[in-house]
C-alpha cells in the first residue's frame, strides 16, 4: 500500500502498547460503550419530553452518563462514546461529548471515539486535527475510521498513531448483517474484507508498540463473523481487534474472542465491546441505589464471561 508506506520509528507512548497493558493488568478485554439511546434512558434519570431538541434532554443524559462512568473506574481500560448519539442533540450535545471525554480521562479511562470518519485531503486531515491532536478540544485516544474513500485517506490518522501515540481501528469486517454487501464481495480471488486487511498489513507493522508487540492500527471485526475473524488475524497477526457484536447482538464470547492469540497473561489481541446490555440493564430499578446494584451486575458478568474466555 504505498500511500501509507514510509512511516517512521514511533516516538511516542503507543496506543495499543498503552491499551494491552491495562487488559493484562485487568484480566479481561471489555470496552464498554457510551451509547445513550434517547429511547431506552431509565426513569430515574428521564427529564421533560426526551426528544434531541429539548434542552432537557443533554441534562438527563448527562447525568446517566456521568452517573455510569462511576461505575466503570477502575474495571474496564477503555470507553467507546458513539459520536451519533451527541451530535443528535447538537452543539450541548457535542459539549457534553467532550466533558464526558474528559472526565473519562481523569478517571484513568482510556477514550476510542467511533465516529467511522472517512474523507479526503484537507478533510481527512481536519478530522485527525479535530479528534488526534494533543490540543483537540474532542481528543481521543482512538478513533474508528471508514477506509472505503480510499486507503490514502487513513494517512492523516497513521501519523498521528505515529507522532502523538493515537490508535485508529480501520473498519475491516462489520458485525451488521449488511456488512456483505460489499465487505464480502469477491475481488481477485479473495472478499474484500481480506483484500483490506492484506493492504494494511504493511503499515500496521510499523506501528507495532515496543513493550507489547501489538500494533497501534487496529481493525473492526464483527463477532458475529467469527470465522472471516480468523481469516483476517491470519493477514494481520499483530493489528488489535475491535469487536462489537458481543452481547445484544448475539455474539458470544467465544466467537468475541476466537482471533486472540495466547500472550503473558492469557488470550489477548483486542477490546470487546459491550454498550446497551451494560449502560442498559434488564431491570434498573427506580432508585439510585436500585440502578447502580442493575449496571454493576451487568458489568459483572460480562468481565466475568470474557475474563473466563481469555484465561480459557
Amino acid at each position: 500500500m504505498s500511500e501509507l508506506s514510509g512511516l517512521s520509528e514511533v516516538t511516542h507512548l503507543n496506543f495499543a502498547d498503552a491499551v494491552i497493558t491495562r487488559v493484562r493488568s485487568l484480566g479481561h478485554p471489555l470496552c464498554v460503550g457510551l451509547d445513550p439511546h434517547l429511547d431506552l434512558i431509565p426513569a430515574l434519570f428521564r427529564r421533560g419530553s426526551m426528544a434531541a431538541e429539548d434542552p432537557a434532554t443533554v441534562a438527563a443524559v448527562s447525568e446517566l452518563l456521568e452517573a455510569f462512568l462511576d461505575r466503570l473506574k477502575g474495571k474496564v481500560a477503555i470507553v467507546k462514546p458513539q459520536s451519533a448519539f451527541f451530535e443528535q442533540l447538537g452543539a450541548a450535545g457535542i459539549a457534553l461529548l467532550q466533558q464526558l471525554m474528559q472526565r473519562a480521562r481523569e478517571q484513568g479511562l482510556l477514550v476510542l471515539l467511533d465516529a467511522k470518519r472517512g474523507d479526503i485531503g484537507s478533510t481527512a486531515e481536519g478530522y485527525a486535527r479535530a479528534y488526534l491532536d494533543p490540543n483537540a478540544p474532542l481528543r481521543a485516544d482512538a478513533l474508528t475510521v471508514n477506509p472505503y474513500l480510499g486507503l490514502s485517506t487513513l494517512a492523516p490518522y497513521l501519523e498521528r498513531c505515529q507522532s502523538h501515540g493515537r490508535g485508529v481501528f480501520v473498519l475491516v469486517k462489520t458485525s451488521n448483517p449488511g456488512s456483505a454487501d460489499i465487505q464480502d464481495l469477491n475481488v481477485g480471488g479473495r472478499p474484500v474484507f481480506v483484500q483490506l486487511a492484506a493492504a494494511l498489513s504493511e503499515p500496521a507493522k510499523q506501528l507495532v508498540g515496543p513493550d507489547t508487540g501489538w500494533s497501534a492500527l487496529g481493525v473492526v471485526v464483527g463477532a458475529t463473523y467469527p470465522e472471516q475473524a480468523v481469516r483476517v488475524r491470519e493477514v494481520l497477526p499483530n493489528a488489535l481487534f475491535l469487536v462489537p457484536g458481543y452481547g445484544s447482538q448475539g455474539g458470544s464470547a467465544k466467537d468475541a474472542t476466537c482471533a486472540f492469540v495466547r500472550g503473558p497473561a492469557g488470550l489477548e489481541g483486542g477490546l470487546i465491546n459491550s454498550s446497551r446490555a451494560i449502560l442498559f440493564p434488564d431491570a434498573p430499578g427506580s432508585s439510585p441505589s436500585a440502578w447502580e446494584k442493575a449496571v454493576d451486575a451487568a458489568l459483572d458478568r460480562a468481565i466475568d464471561e470474557l475474563g473466563s474466555a481469555v484465561s480459557a
